[in-house]
């Protein structure tokens, strides 16, 4: 791990059953920058991000959050991260002001830092008129900005987010880029998985691609796309685009 890394991936392993979702993979995240990591689906992304924030045991490897051991010092580096985990996994049979203070509960915040806070995050992010209705009841677009207020709201240091822009309306994702740029331009750490590469392209300062389990390249995002387009860098790292020529002439 480098003196300027916020995370940092160590030689991270899974197995399930005879399949290796993720092979041996080394990751080196700047401390302030906003990274994408990209790949296919079934590349290993969301399991390398789950073994990483403590949510999947790892069969090798380290994860480090500011320089905490993931699964040898759980609790001081967890409470230096923040996670949106793929699916968004919420209690949604609580409303949205319910959802937000009980995760204030568990991190330890004092009662009044925590109204202000869900406060402030409902209003910024449309949804203060929603703060009463269970979760449950959100769109999707909803879910993805309440789940980032609960990422958020203990003001971590890193933003480790699985898919954050999946599923999202315009209206949300533009609100999601413009607080997760916010928070990068006050010195926080963003590292994020995605399938919309135009949003990668706008928003990354460095890019890792993924692929069949292991880290392709990764580098500043010039340094990834080259003198192409992050998408023709991305599909000529990973390849697998078929040419079609006299294939489906019926159509």
């Amino acid at each position: 791990m480098t003196a300027d890394a916020a995370f940092a991936l160590q030689g991270l392993v899974k197995k399930f059953d005879t399949k290796l979702a993720v092979d041996g993979v080394d990751l080196s995240v700047p401390a302030g920058s906003f990274f994408g990591l990209l790949g296919p689906n079934g590349a290993g992304k969301t399991t390398t991000l789950s073994m990483a924030v403590g949510l999947l045991r790892p069969d090798a490897g380290r994860a480090l959050v500011l320089g905490h051991d993931v699964w040898a010092d759980p609790v001081r580096a967890k409470a230096l991260v923040g996670v949106m985990p793929d699916g968004v996994r919420l209690f949604d049979r609580l409303d949205g002001t319910e959802l937000l203070t009980y995760h204030g509960l568990l991190r330890g915040l004092a009662p009044d830092v925590i109204d202000q806070r869900v406060t402030e995050l409902l209003d910024v992010l449309a949804l203060a008129d929603a703060g009463r209705t269970l979760v449950i009841d959100y769109s999707a677009g909803m879910k993805k900005k309440i789940a980032l207020a609960c990422a958020l709201l203990h003001a971590p240091r890193l933003l480790v987010l699985d898919e954050p822009f999946e599923a999202v309306d315009p209206v949300s994702g533009a609100t999601i880029r413009d607080i997760l740029t916010r928070y990068v331009t006050g010195g926080g750490t963003v590292i994020f998985s995605s399938h919309v590469l135009e949003v990668v392209e706008r928003l990354c300062s460095h890019v890792a691609i993924m692929a069949a389990g292991r880290i392709r390249t990764v580098g500043t995002l010039d340094e990834v796309r080259g003198e192409h387009t992050l998408e023709e860098a991305f599909v000529e790292i990973v390849g697998g685009r078929t040419a079609t020529g006299s294939e489906l002439s019926w159509l």
